[in-house]
């Protein structure tokens, strides 16, 4: 018995090792910013803690539909995606988050700090994704916005007119 022939109805886009290589480290900077981001939820502490621990879960929800949306593009790519553990923690480009309890005032600076190396990975890879592929390009530039945006609510809490 043959082997079955397979027709295809669309193309097939294959990412080239470079995009693979982008897309794959802004997959691991949202995947571990999520984490992080939980760490910092379940551990602040201090005056103004309920606001901010409410206010995290929107950090986390961010980082993790956009790793989602990542991931999804990549594989739409024939780029298979790795969040696994192992190989967030060796490969990640955020600071490591600090242990025990964290002051709500810390909380906010520590969490801004990691949102805005998160958002750094981001534009350093994103003309070389936009020259390649610019479907993915316009992904990276939502999750800059919204990331963005992420750190403004947060750093306010730290600021005074």
């Amino acid at each position: 018995m043959s082997a079955p022939t397979i027709h295809r109805t669309t193309a097939r886009f294959e990412a080239s090792e470079k995009l693979r290589a982008h897309l794959q480290r802004v997959l691991v900077a949202l995947v571990d910013l999520h984490v992080q981001g939980k760490q910092a939820h379940w551990n602040v502490t201090g005056r103004g803690f309920r606001d901010l621990h409410l206010q995290l879960d929107d950090v986390v929800d961010a980082a993790r539909e956009h790793s989602d949306t990542v991931a999804e593009r990549m594989r739409a790519l024939q780029v298979v995606p790795d969040g696994r553990t192992e190989t967030v923690a060796t490969t990640t480009d955020l600071s490591p988050y600090p242990a025990g309890l964290v002051s709500v005032g810390d909380t906010v600076d520590a969490v801004v700090e990691r949102i805005a190396q998160t958002v750094e990975v981001v534009g350093a890879v994103h003309d070389d994704v936009d020259a390649e592929d610019p479907t993915s390009a316009d992904i990276l530039h939502e999750i800059i916005a919204d990331l963005e945006k992420q750190a403004w609510f947060l750093s306010s809490e730290n600021r005074e007119a």
